[in-house]
């Protein structure tokens, strides 16, 4: 029997991903039956829990994948182009900002965090890394003399993330985004250094 390729298996674990991205965002974790699964990634039941333990590991490292890829914005460009990518995505302004179907994701995960105890605990290991990319990046603005220094990093941190919460919320419940590109500049405006004229 011919030996596969890491190439290939990694492949294969990324067309998984891609394409249960899509059947999560659009039907929810429950909705997102195995036959779904299925014919959103168009594999087998079988390939797919060859590369995922399970439904939840599925979700679990999809919602990985999504947390590390904003993890690189934020290293590039900070928290509140996140925040950008992703309003541009739900007001249709760039699709696939940070990859297929992201708010949805990130909807179901802010979802399950608030229903699904071992599903908090499983997360919280995880969702250290959005965390840490922003205090890193925090630190390089502030060494750079860009960030404001009367407020602690980690505040600023915390600051950013409960307006990415909230910016979620936001587009969940569907409510208008209008206004929100300046919402999003004044959030950005609020942490930068001001430096007298």
């Amino acid at each position: 029997m011919p030996r596969v390729s890491q190439d290939h298996l990694d492949t294969r674990r990324r067309q998984i991903l891609d394409g249960s991205r899509s059947c999560f965002a659009r039907f929810g974790y429950e909705g997102a039956t195995v036959r779904r699964l299925e014919e959103a990634t168009g594999l087998s039941r079988g390939a797919i829990f060859h590369h995922f333990k399970d439904k939840e590991s599925l979700f679990l490292a999809l919602a990985e994948d999504d947390a590390t890829r904003m993890a690189d914005v934020v290293a590039e460009q900070g928290l509140v182009q996140v925040m950008r990518n992703l309003l541009d995505e739900a007001t249709g302004i760039e699709e696939r900002a940070l990859g297929a179907d992201w708010l949805g994701t990130r909807l179901e995960v802010s979802r399950r965090l608030r229903t699904d105890h071992e599903f908090r605990e499983r997360w919280a290991r995880r969702s250290e890394l959005l965390t840490a990319a922003t205090r890193a990046r925090l630190k390089w603005q502030r060494d750079s003399g860009n960030l404001r220094d009367d407020v602690d990093v980690d505040v600023l941190t915390a600051y950013l993330e409960l307006v990415l919460e909230g910016l979620v919320s936001h587009l969940a419940m569907g409510l208008p985004a209008d206004h929100l590109r300046s919402v999003l500049d004044l959030v950005e405006e609020s942490v930068r250094r001001h430096r007298s004229q």
